[in-house]
């Protein structure tokens, strides 16, 4: 059975996104939450405009502005800066489960904003999706600070609206110029951040930290965006947008391997369970 380009670009995006607040957790070990935000930021911006000059892409419109705002807004400083000061207060693990709500979040603001209808038996599956999620973090997690919880929620809305703005504004500019310009428009800002920030010695700051600042420069700034925006903007917002509810259990599986962080048995049962939810979902979206 011949896989749809949506989901499949979608899947790639979340693979690559997978690695993020794993990367994320690393990188605030030697860096503060706002030079590790700001500097994504420009690194990916400047990535982006070479991308822009060298294929010669036409300006957006005036009015693709706000949109453009809004996604920058959600994903290049919202649920970056929000992810960072929250990992300073759980751990990667705990944090990670809360993505099983952002698909949840992503319809929502892609009924608003997007104009979709899933049928009622999508919302169904997707809430069952995220329930289990929840119910997984909720018997695993620790007694975890409420501040970086809070913080996580947050980032999750932010990132849901990011999310469904840029995969409308994608049927108009394509993917991976929606995140171009929204990078570009957010450099300045992230720029002058970035120099407050920076370490007062770089003696203190280890390769691992390093290697994940490339990571997510290059890979959850960019790279990832440029697949998840075409599976959002081809198979729908709602619908590839459960997609996500498999990234907790990736990025657990990741944080196992590079943080040593131990995987309880509810993660094979939780697994099994949202991927009937995701399958669920796309057959009613």
């Amino acid at each position: 059975m011949t896989i749809p380009a949506g989901w499949a670009s979608g899947l790639l995006g979340v693979l690559i996104f997978s690695g993020s607040l794993p990367a994320t957790r690393v990188g605030v070990a030697d860096f503060s939450p706002m030079f590790l935000t700001s500097a994504r930021a420009v690194i990916a911006a400047l990535l982006g405009a070479i991308f822009l000059f060298a294929w010669r892409e036409k300006r957006p419109a005036r009015s693709d502005l706000v949109p453009l705002t809004v996604v920058a807004i959600g994903v290049v400083v919202g649920f970056p800066l929000l992810t960072a000061l929250a990992l300073q207060h759980i751990t990667s693990a705990h944090s990670i489960v809360f993505i099983g709500l952002l698909p949840l979040a992503t319809a929502i603001f892609g009924v608003l904003r997007g104009g979709e209808r899933p049928k009622p038996a999508f919302w169904l599956f997707s809430v069952l999706g995220a329930a289990t999620v929840a119910g997984f973090a909720l018997y695993n997690s620790e007694s975890g600070a409420v501040a970086g919880e809070l913080l996580m929620v947050g980032a999750i809305l932010l990132c849901g609206l990011g999310y469904a703005e840029g995969a409308t504004l994608s049927r108009k500019l394509g993917g991976w110029q929606v995140i171009s310009w929204a990078l570009l428009l957010s450099l300045p800002p992230m720029a002058v951040i970035a120099l407050l920030t920076t370490p007062v010695s770089w003696s203190g700051v280890g390769w691992p930290a390093w290697i994940s600042l490339a990571y997510v420069s290059v890979f959850s700034m960019l790279v990832g965006f440029i697949f998840w925006y075409r599976g959002l903007a081809l198979g729908g917002i709602a619908v590839v947008g459960q997609l996500q509810l498999l990234q907790p259990f990736f990025g657990l599986m990741l944080a196992a391997l590079l943080l040593h962080e131990p995987v309880a048995w509810t993660m094979i049962a939780s697994t099994a369970v949202v991927v009937l939810c995701v399958a669920g979902a796309k057959r009613f979206g």
